[in-house]
C-alpha cells in the first residue's frame, strides 16, 4: 500500500493576538501547497488536522513552528493510500476547541500530564477514577479499560457531566483522555477551577498513546475513531475497517464484502461524492 498521504494532528494554546493574520498567512500557504483539512485559529491558539503530500505537511509546520509561541508545539503523524478530507479550511473562532464554559483556560492551570507508560499505571488503581471525555459515538469505536462514559452527543455537555456526575468525587484522583489530548486540556483546567486537586490526563491523548505503546502492553481496547473519512484508525495507526452508517451518522462497521470495495472509493476520491457508500 503506497502511503502518500501524511496526516498532520497538532494544537497549541498559546496567546495569538495575530489571529486573523495567521489565520491570511494558512488560507495562502495551504492553497500554494495543495493542503487539506482544517485548521482553526482563536485568541487562544491553533488546533488542526490537515493532510497532502510529505512535503506539504512538513513545510506546514516548518511555517508554523518559524513562530517562537508555537516552537515547542507536539504534532502527531499517521498516513494513509487516500486523501481523508474533501476540501482545505482556515477557519477564525473564538476558541480553538468549543467548550463555553468560563475558567477553562489551559494557559491558567491544567491538568497533570502523563506519559504512556505513567498512564498505564495510573488507570490500574482501582481507586481512580478515569472518564473518556469524547463523545458516544466515538466511544463506541474503542475506549480505555475500565473506563467511564459520560454519554455525551457534544464536547459542550460534558460540563454538565462534571456538575451532575463529579462533584462528590473532589478527593479523588480523576483521570482523562480523548483522541489527541485537546478536549483534556480545557477538561482538566475546567476541573482544577472547580476545585478539584488530582486531575490528570494523558498526554498526546490516544493517538500518541498508539504511537508509542506496545501492542502487548496496551490497555487500549478496539480502534480510534478520527474526524475524516479515515473514520477510525487501528493500533498501528491505520485505517480501520470503520464507515459512517448513511442513516445515523455514527461509525458502523465495515462488512467483509464492504472493505475493498469503499477502500477503492476512498482512493479514487469517489467517496467525497456520495460518503461512505459502496
Amino acid at each position: 500500500m503506497s502511503e502518500s498521504w501524511k496526516i498532520a494532528a497538532f494544537y497549541h494554546f498559546t496567546d495569538l493576538p495575530d489571529r486573523d493574520a495567521w489565520a491570511e498567512r494558512m488560507v495562502d500557504h495551504g492553497l500554494k501547497v495543495g493542503l487539506r483539512g482544517t485548521l482553526i485559529f482563536a485568541p487562544e491558539g491553533v488546533n488542526s488536522t490537515c493532510a497532502g503530500s510529505h512535503e506539504a505537511i512538513d513545510a506546514t509546520i516548518a511555517l508554523l513552528k518559524s513562530d517562537p509561541r508555537f516552537e515547542d508545539m507536539e504534532v502527531k503523524y499517521s498516513y494513509a493510500d487516500f486523501n481523508p478530507f474533501p476540501k482545505f479550511k482556515v477557519k477564525k473562532k473564538p476558541e480553538i476547541v468549543t467548550f463555553r464554559q468560563e475558567g477553562a483556560d489551559p494557559r491558567e492551570d491544567v491538568g497533570t500530564y502523563l506519559e504512556p507508560e505513567e498512564w498505564n499505571d495510573l488507570i490500574m488503581d482501582p481507586d481512580v477514577i478515569t472518564i473518556d471525555t469524547r463523545n458516544d459515538y466515538e466511544v463506541e469505536v474503542g475506549q480505555f479499560k475500565g473506563a467511564i462514559n459520560p454519554k455525551t452527543g457534544d464536547f459542550t455537555e460534558f460540563a454538565k457531566f462534571v456538575d451532575e456526575h463529579l462533584e462528590s468525587q473532589k478527593g479523588k484522583k480523576i483521570a482523562m483522555y480523548c483522541t489527541g489530548g485537546i478536549r483534556c486540556e480545557r477538561s482538566t483546567a475546567y476541573l482544577k477551577k472547580k476545585g478539584f486537586t488530582e486531575v490528570y490526563h494523558l498526554k498526546g491523548g490516544i493517538l500518541r498513546y498508539l504511537e508509542e505503546m506496545p501492542k502487548d502492553q496496551s490497555l487500549w481496547e478496539g480502534d480510534c475513531f478520527v474526524f475524516d473519512y479515515r473514520v477510525a484508525v487501528d493500533h498501528d495507526l491505520k485505517p480501520a475497517k470503520w464507515k459512517i452508517d448513511p442513516a445515523t451518522s455514527h461509525p458502523k462497521r465495515m462488512s467483509e464484502d464492504e472493505i475493498e470495495k469503499i477502500a477503492e472509493r476512498r482512493r479514487s476520491g469517489a467517496i467525497f461524492k456520495k460518503p461512505y457508500t459502496v
